[in-house]
């Protein structure tokens, strides 16, 4: 990737945008000097040079709300740094997801991104006693065979059910496919690559 140019930055500091990498949600705003973004790419994870401390900053050092990085961006004039990263836990330190949500902005808004993020999340880390690890614990015939069912549950009462039944069957296959996905190693975002793929064409 190109290199930004540092020769542009205010006191040896460019403004960063973190954004959520599978919701594009803008997370926060930072600043780096050339051996945060350094750091940063060392380490695949967000450091930025704090202002008020006036040091390098990781983001979640005390809080353990790391920011993993997936991809970085320069803009035009390469002054400016766009970072696509996995957040651990809340960015904000006020507990919200986002340090651009408030009291109006529909803040505590639940996504399928964010049920796929905890289905990861009880597979990866094992956790003992839910349903998904368990699930997965059974293995892929099993989760393919939960996919099935519920599949089968959503047609029907798509045909012959109430409208609230209907929801709420559609809700189980996809809280099931998403678990199916992980268990063959894929997400959302790979659904989605494939998508536009077909678009394309």
């Amino acid at each position: 990737m190109k290199t930004p140019n540092w020769n542009k930055a205010s006191d040896g500091l460019l403004p960063v945008i973190v954004q959520d990498a599978t919701t594009s949600k803008v997370l926060m705003l930072g600043y780096m000097n050339e051996e945060a973004f350094t750091l940063s790419r060392k380490q695949n994870r967000v450091t930025f040079y704090s202002r008020s401390k006036q040091r390098l900053w990781t983001k979640g050092e005390s809080s353990n709300n790391f920011l993993d990085i997936e991809e970085i961006r320069l803009d035009c004039d390469q002054d400016a740094i766009l970072i696509k990263a996995h957040a651990h836990g809340p960015t904000c330190h006020r507990g919200e997801v986002s340090c651009f949500d408030d009291d109006d902005s529909n803040s505590q808004a639940f996504t399928v991104y964010d049920l796929e993020k905890t289905i990861h999340q009880r597979i990866d880390e094992k956790i003992e006693g839910s349903y998904t690890y368990s699930l997965v614990q059974k293995g892929i015939n099993k989760v393919a065979q939960k996919v099935g069912e519920e599949a089968v549950e959503t047609v029907i009462d798509a045909i012959n059910g109430k409208e609230e039944d209907f929801i709420y069957e559609a809700g189980d296959l996809m809280y099931h496919y998403l678990v199916l996905l992980k268990a063959k190693g894929y997400s959302l975002k790979d659904i989605e690559n494939e998508l536009a793929k077909r678009h394309k064409k």
